[in-house]
């Protein structure tokens, strides 16, 4: 059926508006640019190329691929655009069970693409105020033409007495009307005939001024000139009027008015009586809709929980779906599936030795000289005076973690909501030097070997010979956001104040800015200050015989202040950290034996 056949059987053509054209045509229509898309939990948002056209919302790859065929589309007739309540550059666009999680540059453009859907998709006719008039007419006029019968029959199938009342009602309602028609017409015509009386009394008073000498008036009769009289005005008779009884449809009216309020009344008894039953239904309705409340949320909270790979809600965060056990549970068991991944690159490594390992040079005791040199002397000094301080008295440092000769220490230290605990850990390794120890944790070309954490690393810029500003980047543990982190490592011997001082080698990381590693949205930028501090000891070999890997033992000290550069649940980043620096010592101190224990002693 047609628009206008619809229309037509509920109404008249008086209450259509004209339909309004839009201004241009809508396959013309054409609104494109990059968006960020929520892909999934590992690869997180994208770019995307999305064009808005013909009602529908495309997404490409790129720009340079629309020619193959978009990715993936959406029709906007019933789409739901939602702004997000705490993003200011995110929307989400859902059409049923399928939705997309868009982020744009800024929010202004966010309101550039929110404005630009909703116009395409009232000049689309879809949410016009034309259209909506239209079927908010439709929708009164039949309210209104089925209102009473609804009422009349639907709701009250079993109340048969009251189905016979209501209809006494109408007939007395029909009854009613006539009689407040006759009646009307009763008056109309004694108003008439009042009106030809005033008329007719004129006339005759003008009579008698001007024969006056031959007629008089007696009362209501005149007397005329032949001695006649006649008499002055008609009296109407019960009936003069139409043949209405005046009389008799006045008692009609009466009888009617008593009936309608004897139904009346009947009708009131009849609700009385039946409110207990429609309160004990209303009731069982409650009942049943608590029940299937209950058990959408149950269903809802076991979605969530098996759910929460899904989209960019339950990333960290402070309004992040996730409660803090959850949000505990799921990183665990990321790390989980990461160290057994990294237990099976391990055995694979054990097979496959390096054909040409590369030599230990002697070359970074110099000092470099670059435009960060004072502020690596100025951390270098920081650590060796603070970071070599006993972790006792004032410096509140707590025990976390003994195992053997490893010690790991923690404090307790929040601002604005980020758990920035700094962490330090003492630990001693037989058959290494500082000197090595060094070497393998600032030389990136061994970083892969050793550290699992990274998913990929440059070089941005090579200082000297004994510094570099890398960037890095960690592998996600969702539901974590995936962090980088820019940093210049600097390695330096720390010269002995006397011939009785330990050899000391020291590596430190801090933050760095580098226009060539700005921050991305892909990412959160994180900032670290790490030192590793090694210090050779060694014990006389017995007799002439020559120093070996037997005679030396290395002293480590460790220590990291991290900023996540974003919110995550404190007892979750509490709970990794003491749970995965023991690991990365015992991963690096080991492989550092297992990488020395055959090549001669570099002190």
């Amino acid at each position: 059926m047609s628009d206008n056949q619809s229309w037509n059987s509920y109404g008249s053509e008086e209450d259509l508006e004209p339909k309004e054209e839009p201004a241009h045509p809508v396959g013309n229509a054409r609104f494109s640019g990059v968006l960020s898309k929520w892909t999934n939990y590992i690869h997180g948002w994208q770019d995307r190329w999305v064009v808005l056209k013909s009602n529908t919302l495309s997404y490409y790859k790129s720009q340079d691929e629309t020619e193959y065929g978009c990715r993936g589309s959406l029709c906007l007739s019933k789409a739901v655009i939602t702004p997000h309540e705490f993003d200011e550059c995110r929307l989400d666009i859902s059409v049923n069970d399928s939705v997309w999680y868009l982020r744009a540059q800024d929010p202004e453009h966010r309101y550039q693409w929110i404005d630009s859907i909703e116009l395409h998709r009232v000049d689309c006719g879809y949410g016009s105020e034309s259209s909506l008039r239209r079927r908010g007419s439709m929708l009164s006029l039949t309210s209104a033409t089925s209102g009473f019968s609804a009422t009349s029959t639907s709701s009250f199938k079993k109340g048969h007495s009251l189905k016979e009342k209501l209809a006494e009602m109408e007939t007395f309602r029909d009854i009613l009307c006539r009689q407040v028609d006759t009646l009307q017409k009763y008056f109309d015509n004694c108003s008439d005939a009042e009106s030809k009386d005033e008329l007719q009394r004129d006339k005759i008073v003008e009579d008698d001024e001007d024969d006056f000498p031959n007629t008089r008036t007696d009362g209501e009769f005149v007397h005329n000139n032949n001695g006649s009289k006649e008499k002055l005005f008609q009296s109407l008779s019960p009936k003069g009027i139409n043949g209405i009884d005046f009389k008799g449809e006045a008692i009609t009216f009466k009888a009617t008015t008593a009936g309608i309020l004897s139904t009346l009344s009947h009708c009131i008894d009849l609700m009385v009586k039946r409110e207990d039953s429609w309160q004990k239904r209303v009731d069982k309705e409650m009942e049943k809709r608590r029940r299937i409340e209950d058990s959408y949320k149950s269903a809802l909270k076991e979605l969530k929980k098996k759910s929460h790979f899904g989209g960019p809600d339950y990333e960290e965060g402070p309004n992040s779906l996730i409660n803090e056990d959850e949000f505990f549970d799921a990183v665990e068991a990321a790390l989980d599936r990461q160290d057994k991944i990294e237990e099976q690159c391990q055995t694979e490594k054990t097979r496959i030795q390096r054909s040409s390992p590369v030599p230990l040079l002697d070359v970074y005791s110099s000092t470099g000289s670059h435009r960060f040199s004072d502020k690596v002397e100025e951390m270098v000094q920081s650590h060796m005076t603070y970071s070599l301080q006993d972790v006792g008295g004032e410096a509140n440092w707590q025990l976390v973690v003994e195992e053997g000769e490893m010690k790991v220490y923690r404090r307790e230290v929040e601002e604005n909501g980020i758990v920035l605990d700094p962490l330090k850990a003492t630990h001693s390794v037989k058959g290494v030097t500082g000197h090595e120890l060094c070497h393998y944790f600032w030389d990136t070309s061994y970083r892969n070997d050793w550290e699992t954490t990274i998913e990929n690393f440059n070089v941005v810029e090579t200082l000297s010979e004994n510094a570099a500003i890398v960037y890095q980047t960690h592998k996600r543990v969702w539901p974590a956001s995936q962090r980088d982190v820019l940093y210049l490592s600097a390695m330096r011997k720390i010269l002995a104040n006397n011939e009785n001082d330990p050899d000391t080698w020291l590596v430190c990381n801090f933050s760095v800015d580098h226009d060539d590693a700005q921050p991305t949205n892909k990412c959160v930028r994180a900032k670290i200050n790490i030192a590793l501090i090694c210090q050779t000891l060694v014990s006389p070999p017995e007799g002439d015989k020559e120093i070996s890997r037997d005679n030396i033992m290395c002293k480590i000290t460790y220590f990291a202040n991290v900023n996540p550069g974003g919110w995550a649940p404190a007892s979750v980043l509490r709970a990794v950290a003491k749970r995965e620096y023991p690991k990365f010592l015992k991963r690096f101190t080991s492989y550092v034996q297992e990488k020395t224990s055959s090549k001669p002693i570099l002190f």
